[in-house]
């Protein structure tokens, strides 16, 4: 078989480490904030514990844990009764410790999955283990990428902050199907409320990409485990979003395929994704688990969590919600999806769809809301202290005091440009709706002014009456109903 060959038989095996930053007050462990203020200083937020200063010692952060539990519930993972933690030694500038607090064969979460939707079709991905552990500092390359830099600062304000790591078995044989899975572990986490995606990187994926013969994959797309010990695989770390993974291991995939049919082994390393090229690049040869020394931490003891891991409650989930607003509402899968994307868009919805029609509620939240939110690029937490006034404008347009064309066109967008109430725009722009004896004079004017559009309906246009309709919009400013206004119009006509 030619290299040409053997390449494009090639079938693409993907694994993901994600580690997703706890939304927590505290360091994992230590009392330092989490939460960077706008004008921080490098290295202030810290304390001898998360800078690993002789005979500081750590404490572990009870709301870590819970969020850690919450995980698990909501990858239906083993909690089992007792956890504990290990030091993961190795040196980097960005580890004050030279060693890192984690968890190695007592997860707090082992085993798992998460269902996702790629392309329309299910697919289970199973998750080998989620464990706690902290966060290393971060570096600042100056002067360019990590290749080109003339130097590189350390900042270790995010030492110590909590993390969760969330291993997935090797399940992925694409790129696209590696990003649907982040998307939708995200939209978890979000309604767990553990995670806060605005966070510049709230969420880091490592990535593990093997090829091997396509021959060996059974038709259900598993791999023996045989055939993936022996395939070489490139780890690609520093992806820090949904896109991004997509472009990085698409990336590599090429560029693992393009050795092979050059004839030449792929090498087991680590690769450093360069957002700015759009490039994997060799950082150094993949390390193995013994390369790390791992020993038990003596200063935290074991961690059992049997007494209370039960009353730990998760919310509605998105798949449930999904579930429940097609059969409460009668939404369509489309409309179910769009307003449970996000936990924030379905609470909303939910209050909208109290006070009125489902259907109602639906097109003015996900359509009109979500629509006008998206062309601007902001997302419902943009306007969340102002999700009243938003009602409001559905109230009037209920009660007929604005017209729907003026409320999409005119009200909602000066509310979202000029951060203006509906009242005031209302008021402001004379959209008042009109009363019935200005349409119908309106309606009146249209036909004695327009005989030739008159004609034209008499004689079968049934279109002409669009252009009646536009001229009693314009007398009226747009404040007339456009249904109301072509039912009076057609009365009068055919009458």
């Amino acid at each position: 078989m030619s290299t040409q060959a053997a390449a494009e038989e090639t079938a693409v095996v993907i694994g993901l480490e994600v580690h997703v930053q706890l939304e927590t007050d505290t360091k994992v462990f230590c009392g330092c904030s989490t939460e960077p203020a706008e004008d921080e200083e490098p290295n202030t937020r810290t304390c001898p514990t998360c800078l690993g200063l002789p005979g500081a010692l750590p404490v572990l952060n009870e709301a870590a844990v819970e969020a850690a539990v919450k995980i698990g519930k909501a990858i239906d993972a083993d909690i089992p009764e007792t956890t504990t933690f290990h030091r993961k030694n190795y040196y980097y500038p960005d580890l004050p410790k030279n060693f890192q607090l984690t968890q190695y064969d007592a997860p707090i979460c082992a085993g798992g999955e998460l269902d996702v939707s790629v392309e329309g079709e299910r697919r289970t991905i199973r998750i080998t283990r989620a464990h706690l552990e902290e966060d290393p500092g971060s570096l600042q390359h100056a002067g360019g990428s990590i290749e080109s830099a003339t130097h590189t600062l350390v900042n270790y304000n995010r030492a110590g902050t909590p993390l969760m790591e969330i291993v997935t078995e090797p399940d992925f044989r694409s790129p696209k199907e590696t990003r649907a899975f982040l998307a939708k572990l995200e939209e978890v986490l979000t309604y767990l409320g553990v995670f806060d995606a605005s966070r510049d990187g709230s969420l880091r994926v490592d990535a593990n990409v093997s090829l091997v013969p396509a021959e060996e994959m059974a038709e259900d797309g598993s791999v023996p485990d045989s055939v993936l010990a022996e395939a070489n695989r490139a780890e690609v770390k520093n992806i820090s979003s949904h896109k991004g993974a997509e472009r990085a291991l698409a990336y590599e995939v090429t560029r693992q395929r393009n050795l092979l049919r050059r004839g030449r082994e792929i090498p087991q390393e680590t690769r450093h994704w360069d957002e700015g090229r759009g490039v994997t690049v060799s950082m150094r040869s993949k390390e193995e688990e013994k390369d790390y020394r791992y020993f038990r931490e003596a200063d935290l003891p074991a961690l059992e969590v049997a007494d209370w891991k039960e009353s730990i409650p998760i919310p509605e989930l998105p798949d449930a919600r999904r579930k429940r607003f097609r059969e409460e509402y009668g939404l369509d899968r489309e409309a179910a999806s769009k307003l449970t994307s996000r936990k924030a868009v379905a609470d909303f919805f939910e209050d909208v769809a109290t006070a009125f029609d489902p259907e109602l509620a639906a097109t003015w939240v996900a359509d009109n809301l979500l629509g006008e939110l998206n062309y601007r690029e902001m997302d419902i937490t943009d306007v969340e202290g102002r999700l009243d006034e938003f009602t409001r404008l559905i109230e009037l347009v209920d009660a007929e005091e604005v017209t729907v064309k003026n409320a999409e066109e005119i009200v909602l967008r000066g509310m979202l440009d000029d951060g203006d109430d509906p009242e005031t725009i209302i008021e402001r722009e004379g959209l008042g709706k009109a009363d019935s004896g200005e349409v119908e004079a309106a309606v009146d004017a249209a036909i004695d002014e327009n005989p030739e559009a008159v004609a034209d309906y008499h004689d079968g246009d049934d279109g002409a009456i669009n252009f009646l309709v536009g001229q009693v919009m314009a007398a009226t400013g747009g404040s007339a109903d456009p249904g109301q206004v072509n039912g009076l119009l057609r009365e009068r006509l055919d009458g």
